[in-house]
């Protein structure tokens, strides 16, 4: 089984530098293999293969020596990850690969193997970098895979590294109607199941708008260029990691705890990307981060053995009757509440779609994945 463990680093000047170097070179050479796949498809109408790119990096030495100080293998890397964005892009329909930029204030680069993990020390090696103060507060065991060093806009530097631990994924419990929960996701309240709770929105972003206004007006007062200016970002790349640790925390909590509490999860699938073309819900939709939360759900219960229910978009969860099953076309997005005009049944309007979600997902009803 594969898991991930992200740990903070602490390099000096010297390797941060190290670091520098190491980003801005898997930077030239994924943005050079994408303009090979480019042009080769372009002429000929055929893609290249990660394995051609990889045996034409040492040729492009001899123009751009300064590729030969950092680890040949995270250059390699690149290509691997320009495969990946490229495999997302016709499998999962994601947006075309883009070129990288230097301004992009997040920056990382991977490192296959040949690195070395010493827990007593609190330390970890890279090639061509050395040893690095590292806080690994977490102990694993198992096979070290991939590791990847990453940058975020504060400025810390982090490891995350993917260990096989040797075991196999369990087997998919079985489940019925009394194991399983439906889950309606909103804005108003995080989550709403089928069992009549419902999760707040803890709304981090909205928490600390105020604050967020406050730092982009001292930042837009601030020199083009100067040291203030660049103390401002700081700021606001620090307020930013503090919400995003909010949310982190916080849907990893409820995932764990629904995985623990239920053999299996229904949910809805929705097109955030659509979503957020409506310019008056974007920043909401955007700081409950539903995709984050269910990758969550879906990554714990393959760790669990339990399922995840996922039914098709246009499913009218809301509308149906979940007692009668009546259709109710007439409801309208500002009813919280309704009352069937067949059965006489009462319905808030959202545990009613969570249970309509949960009774689709187990009758297998427009159901695109388990």
């Amino acid at each position: 089984m594969l898991k991930a463990y992200k740990y903070r680093m602490y390099p000096t000047k010297q390797q941060e530098e190290m670091f520098s170097k190491h980003f801005g070179c898997v930077r030239v050479i994924y943005n050079w293999a994408l303009e090979q796949k480019i042009k080769t498809y372009e002429q000929d109408g055929k893609a290249v293969s990660r394995f051609t790119l990889n045996k034409t990096i040492p040729t492009l030495y001899e123009d751009m020596e300064w590729l030969k100080e950092v680890n040949s293998q995270s250059l390699r890397g690149a290509t691997l990850n320009l495969d990946n964005a490229f495999t997302r892009f016709f499998r999962e329909k994601t947006g075309f690969p883009n070129f990288k930029s230097k301004k992009n204030p997040v920056q990382s680069f991977s490192v296959p193997q040949y690195y070395k993990v010493d827990f007593e020390k609190n330390k970890v090696k890279l090639p061509k970098i050395g040893w690095i103060k590292t806080i690994l507060h977490r102990h694993f065991d198992g096979k070290c895979k991939t590791a990847t060093v990453s940058k975020i806009p504060s400025g810390k530097y982090f490891i995350s590294i993917l260990v096989d631990d040797g075991k196999e994924l369990p087997d998919k419990q079985d489940f019925d109607e009394n194991s399983a929960v439906g889950i309606d996701v909103g804005i108003k309240d995080f989550a709403i199941m089928s069992n009549g709770e419902k999760i707040d929105n803890p709304r981090h972003l909205n928490n600390s708008v105020k604050r967020l206004k406050v730092l982009q007006k001292r930042l837009s007062r601030k020199q083009r260029g100067s040291k203030n200016r660049d103390k401002a970002k700081q700021q606001i790349a620090k307020l930013h990691e503090k919400i995003a640790n909010q949310r982190n925390d916080f849907q990893h909590k409820l995932t764990s705890r629904l995985i623990s509490e239920n053999q299996a999860i229904a949910l809805e699938t929705l097109t955030v990307s659509g979503m957020l073309k409506n310019h008056k819900l974007a920043q909401s939709i955007s700081d409950v981060s539903w995709s984050s939360f269910v990758t969550k759900l879906e990554y714990k219960a393959e760790w669990y053995g339990k399922s995840i229910l996922r039914i098709g978009q246009f499913e009218p969860s809301t509308k149906i009757c979940n007692v009668c099953g009546y259709h109710n076309n007439n409801i309208t997005l500002v009813e919280r509440q309704w009352q069937c005009p067949d059965c006489g049944a009462s319905h808030d309007r959202d545990v009613n779609a969570a249970i309509n979600i949960k009774k689709f997902a187990l009758n297998k009803q427009n159901l695109i994945g388990i």
